[in-house]
């Protein structure tokens, strides 16, 4: 479960126009995810995740938070079980409540190839993912984002956008499991509080890499 939480959110953030005509979906969808990408320098979501195995299986589901601002400065936070992630634009920190633990990496071992790329990376998104427009499913848009950076345990990412408002977005990693987030609220280009991105470990934390980082 540990391990899951921190594939999706270290690892671990589309179409957005329906269009009637296949060949314009798949011509304004990139189009469209570069539009929303271009004017979201900063968002706050509240989301639901789902873990499925290989197999379809619901092995997870938890509820959780997200905030970040552009580009590199990103915060998940989990409910159950109690974890959060905080990327400061140099380091990712780690840090399970549960096991008071937190696992430090530098910012481009943990984040260019995770969905914190396409929600807090820089504008360049093409350089670290391929985008291909998939069409409509599930009353929703979606672009797959396939990172460039093929050891990084991800086959592709899927955005799926309702009338330009992010909605879900998936993982597929190599073994064939599969995450969902469904967005219950996402606000584009709040005005978020810097302090969201400083991480202080627990004094009584065991920390893992910090040093490898300094």
């Amino acid at each position: 479960m540990l391990m899951t939480l921190r594939v999706v959110a270290a690892r671990i953030l589309a179409t957005l126009c329906i269009s009637v005509c296949a060949g314009l979906v798949h011509a304004s969808a990139i189009s469209d995810f570069q539009t929303f990408t271009a004017s979201t320098q900063s968002g706050r979501a509240s989301f639901e995740q789902f873990v499925f195995d290989a197999k379809g299986k619901q092995m997870q589901r938890t509820k959780g938070t997200l905030s970040f601002v552009r580009p590199g400065k990103f915060r998940f936070q989990y409910e159950k079980p109690a974890q959060v992630i905080v990327g400061d634009g140099k380091k990712v920190s780690f840090f399970d409540q549960d096991l008071n633990q937190v696992t430090v990496k530098k910012m481009e071992q943990a984040f260019s190839s995770t969905p914190a790329a396409l929600l807090a990376g820089k504008a360049d998104i093409e350089k670290t993912f391929t985008l291909v427009a998939s069409g409509d499913a599930e009353g929703l848009s979606w672009l797959d984002a396939e990172p460039r950076q093929k050891d990084a345990g991800i086959e592709k990412f899927r955005l799926g956008f309702a009338k330009g408002q992010l909605a879900a977005m998936e993982l597929n990693d190599a073994f064939g499991n599969r995450t969902r987030l469904n967005f219950a609220t996402f606000e584009r280009n709040p005005k978020v509080d810097g302090k969201e991105f400083i991480f202080v470990p627990p004094k009584s934390a065991d920390v893992i890499g910090e040093e490898s980082v300094k």
